[in-house]
């Protein structure tokens, strides 16, 4: 997938001719495939990537041959980062010094940008690895992308509401490859069973032209150790920063759609 506005959230069995794909099967981890940014002109991008694959394991996350990350990061981890990048780079995903997988820069976005990159696992059979990338557009509102990583038979779905601190008692629901829009204030987000039990639970403090991801993680697996669901909120902002502002929910109706931004998934079979 690319860091592109144009195409509504879909997902993809084989790779379109115009995305530069390589497969990678070193190692006990397998990439399905490389991934796409759109091209840059000396903007300002930063560059969040998130490790929503289950596993007791942490990556090391490199640009080229440079690593950008201090520490390995850990399931359920994120960071920001600022690496110079440029068309034909690739950000690759390592464990104690085998690549798990890589994502291949194409092209960077004409404007400054938020970039999403995710690391997740492609099935619950086995140990592949999948991605999924995203860009933000440039908005006052704070924005939430909702995604679903999570491998197995267990259902469940979203929902945002005001936090139970709160006077009022509001929610709407969050679909999962969807972006929306928010006005500042202190939610929670709730994932639920299909009989309505609560499974998951996180919270969000909202502010403006801030951009979130709420992800489902976790994995029923046939084989190895099962992951139970699990919400991850990056990044995690400072209530304080509110000053008091009273959290409400009327910017959730505002759903903003694959035509600000996509939601892609480009898989390959090995």
């Amino acid at each position: 997938g690319s860091f592109a506005t144009v195409a509504p959230p879909r997902h993809v069995a084989e790779p379109s001719a115009d995305f530069a794909l390589a497969a990678n099967t070193r190692g006990r981890y397998r990439t399905h495939a490389d991934r796409n940014f759109v091209r840059g002109m000396g903007f300002k991008h930063r560059l969040r990537v998130c490790n929503a694959y289950p596993s007791d394991a942490s990556f090391n996350v490199y640009v080229g041959r440079s690593k950008i990350s201090e520490a390995p990061l850990p399931y359920k981890g994120c960071e920001e980062f600022a690496p110079p990048m440029k068309a034909g780079d690739k950000l690759e995903f390592q464990l104690g010094g085998v690549s798990a997988g890589s994502f291949a820069v194409s092209d960077l976005p004409n404007n400054d940008a938020v970039l999403v990159l995710i690391i997740y696992r492609h099935d619950p059979m086995s140990t592949a690895v999948a991605f999924e990338s995203h860009v933000f557009a440039n908005l006052i509102n704070a924005q939430i992308a909702v995604l679903d990583t999570f491998k197995g038979s267990a259902k469940s779905s979203l929902k945002i509401q005001d936090a139970s601190s709160a006077k009022t008692s509001r929610s709407e629901e969050l679909r999962f490859d969807s972006v929306v829009a928010v006005n500042p204030g202190i939610y929670e987000v709730v994932a639920e069973d299909p009989d309505g039990k609560m499974v998951a639970r996180q919270e969000l403090v909202a502010l403006n032209r801030e951009s979130y991801v709420v992800i489902r993680t976790g994995v029923q697996a046939e084989k190895g150790h099962s992951y139970k669901q699990e919400l991850l909120v990056f990044p995690r902002s400072d209530p304080k920063v509110l000053t008091g502002a009273a959290s409400t929910l009327r910017g959730t109706s505002a759903v903003v759609f694959a035509s600000l931004l996509s939601l892609i998934t480009f898989l390959v079979s090995p």
